[in-house]
């Protein structure tokens, strides 16, 4: 049976990969996905933002009943804050 020689990923039959390229390449996406996103919040962003809110706060007693009795300003009012 033939030996099979395992390599490490990127390195084969000689060639290896350029590693600095590598690493300089990953830390420029790292330094551009640090930065804030400057692009306006859409609908789907502000909704997605309401219920991680929500889901935070669904234990806590006053903001059960703020959701309960309060006011409630979002588009869809029918849905998220009817108990």
């Amino acid at each position: 049976m033939p030996q099979v020689k395992i390599s490490p990923v990127g390195i084969r039959n000689g060639n290896s990969m350029d590693v600095e390229k590598n690493i300089s390449e990953i830390e420029w996406l790292e330094r551009i996905f640090a930065l804030p996103d400057t692009r306006r919040p859409r609908l789907a962003d502000r909704e997605a933002g309401n219920l991680k809110h929500d889901d935070m706060y669904a234990a806590n007693p006053w903001f059960r009943l703020w959701k309960r009795y309060g006011v409630c300003t979002r588009a869809q009012s029918t849905q998220a804050c009817d108990p």
